[in-house]
């Protein structure tokens, strides 16, 4: 083979490779269409199947719902509504605390000053004893006790120092008569402040030049005055006594006034006396000098609960409240 030859042959073989390269290019590219296809069709498929578009979120479709419809959202449709309108405890016992208290019976008791101590111990013992009755207390002179029933203040039961006040309420038809009984008797006594260097021993020495003032209760209003004015009548020293007399307006005043040295004595029941380390009892009032110290007690007719003030009567007359009476000084008629 000649050159000529052999560069044709060469020409040729190179033509027929490059032939084969088109040939190889043109399967090639029918080849990536074909993928393409093949890859948005596989695509195309895994869209069209979405578990997650398939089953929806309950919550998130709630939460969507929710947002649309603005405000408008049910208490069906609130997680948790049925719990929240479940019973809250503990409500019905409040309920049932509230229906007692509203069935409580509150009675009210206009009482002589002189029973504040020991009425403060049988309050106790009563309510305890009867916890559907609550006892509300007033304690002042009997005479302005009295004034204020005649003018009609609500109340259910009086107890006086005296049977003065008490008679006088009965006569205006205030009481009611069948319940009224005398519960407790006292003694009236002179006292003097602990560290008095007076030398007191009868009613008759508060005519002695030492006495300056002499506390009293008054005696238009005050029981405790008008046992006091009676024993000095029946001394015979009332004028001189009632010169050097300052009025108090119950006889806890009176009381006062000898504790803080105010007054140099003063004319006290025997209970007040012992209600106190600052005061000493320099006399006892003579027997028969005065009446006896009889404390009525009673139901008032314009009470609102008659029976429960009745049972609270009865009470008053039971050995257990004689008990407590006695351990502050009173005595049982």
């Amino acid at each position: 083979m000649d050159i000529y030859e052999k560069q044709k042959y060469e020409v040729n073989k190179n033509d027929k490779g490059n032939r084969n390269d088109k040939g190889n290019r043109t399967k090639i590219g029918l080849k990536y269409p074909v993928l393409i296809l093949a890859l948005m069709f596989t695509l195309t498929g895994c869209a069209a199947y979405n578990p997650g578009r398939a089953e929806a979120d309950p919550v998130a479709e709630e939460k969507t719902e929710a947002d649309a419809a603005g405000s408008g959202i049910s208490d069906a449709e609130i997680p948790g509504a049925d719990a929240e309108d479940a019973e809250i405890p503990g409500a019905d016992a409040e309920e049932e605390e509230t229906g007692t208290s509203e069935k409580l019976c509150e009675l009210t008791v206009l009482a002589a000053a002189s029973l504040t101590n020991v009425m403060e111990e049988i309050k106790d013992d009563y309510e305890k004893k009867n916890p559907d009755v609550s006892l509300v207390f007033s304690f002042a002179g009997s005479g302005a006790l009295q004034t204020q029933i005649e003018e009609g203040a609500p109340c259910d039961i009086f107890i006086s120092a005296a049977k003065k006040q008490m008679k006088a309420l009965q006569e205006e038809g205030l009481m009611d008569d069948g319940s009224v009984t005398e519960l407790l008797e006292n003694k009236v006594v002179l006292i003097v402040p602990k560290d008095s260097g007076l030398s007191l021993d009868s009613f008759d020495d508060v005519t002695t030049d030492e006495v300056k003032m002499i506390g009293l209760g008054e005696p238009e209003s005050v029981p405790a005055g008008q046992y006091a004015m009676a024993v000095f009548e029946t001394l015979g020293i009332r004028d001189q006594a009632e010169a050097k007399a300052n009025f108090g307006t119950d006889v806890r005043t009176v009381l006062t006034w000898v504790e803080s040295g105010e007054v140099d004595c003063g004319v006290v029941y025997a209970t007040d006396a012992y209600t106190t380390d600052k005061v000493s009892i320099a006399a006892v009032a003579p027997e028969g000098s005065c009446d006896k110290v009889i404390y009525p007690a009673g139901v008032v007719k314009s009470s609102e609960n008659p029976e429960k003030a009745g049972a609270f009567i009865d009470y008053l007359k039971s050995p257990e409240a004689g008990a407590i009476f006695e351990k502050y000084g009173f005595s049982l008629p």
